[in-house]
């Protein structure tokens, strides 16, 4: 069985000579709302709360007070706040489309990668054809997760994980709906959630240094966390096909 180091070394040897193509594709992925193994519950993912001091309600309700007698300021304020809000909303609608069908091609290319086959950055819009399976299944795990939320953040987390395989499968099955990929990643994930944190947390010292550079060190890493994450699935993929081979034969 292979462990973390296993499949890091699988994503470097796959990475090798392909970084900048990787950092492309990873970008994209990013932009447009497709990323996979960092989306949830990853060491390399966002941080929680901020450990910034709150400001002294005293000290901001003068700088406001200051603010208010500038008209002009407070109007390019409220403008500035109004069009960043429009942007965010949009960028979140445009993700929630597209996304699905972009994580599809994220795996599609991080497989090539892994495997070797000529991975290529047209791989990454090779499922736009399927924006309404990639727009369900990423609705829909959305979804679970939030209300596994609900109960508790540990039930939300190992929720997250149980549908990470999702795009994998669904990329691979074309004739396949979103909501049997997302019960198929449950069953392949059925003791594989652990062998994944223990995967994204073995990251936890790079991400560390990726934060040291004001997180220009994200663009390289999260490419490789995902290409270990599809050398994960690619293992956990053939440890069930042989499960049940052997089964039959029994």
């Amino acid at each position: 069985m292979l462990k973390a180091a296993d499949f890091r070394k699988i994503a470097r040897e796959g990475l090798k000579g392909n970084w900048l193509l990787a950092v492309g594709a990873g970008l994209i992925a990013v932009l447009l709302g497709g990323t996979i193994i960092t989306t949830t519950g990853s060491s390399g993912g966002s941080s929680g709360g901020s450990s910034e001091p709150m400001p002294d309600p005293l000290s901001f309700q003068q700088a406001m007070d200051g603010v208010t007698t500038e008209p002009v300021i407070v109007n390019f304020l409220l403008a500035v706040i109004g069009i960043t809000s429009v942007f965010a909303i949009l960028y979140l609608i445009v993700s929630l489309i597209i996304g699905g069908a972009v994580s599809m091609g994220y795996a599609r290319f991080n497989l090539n990668l892994v495997n070797r086959t000529n991975p290529d950055i047209r791989d990454m819009f090779s499922e736009t054809g399927r924006f309404k399976a990639g727009f369900v299944m990423q609705f829909l795990t959305t979804l679970y997760v939030l209300l596994w939320s609900f109960l508790l953040v540990v039930p939300g987390i190992i929720a997250s994980y149980s549908y990470k395989m999702a795009p994998y499968i669904l990329m691979e099955n074309p004739d396949m709906t979103a909501s049997d990929a997302i019960k198929a990643s449950k069953e392949l994930m059925n003791g594989n959630k652990w062998r994944l944190f223990c995967l994204e947390f073995s990251f936890i010292g790079w991400s560390l240094l990726a934060a040291v550079t004001l997180g220009i060190g994200m663009l390289f890493l999260r490419p490789y966390m995902e290409a270990a994450g599809a050398a994960f699935y690619r293992e956990i993929k053939w440890e069930r096909h042989k499960q049940t081979v052997d089964a039959q034969q029994i």
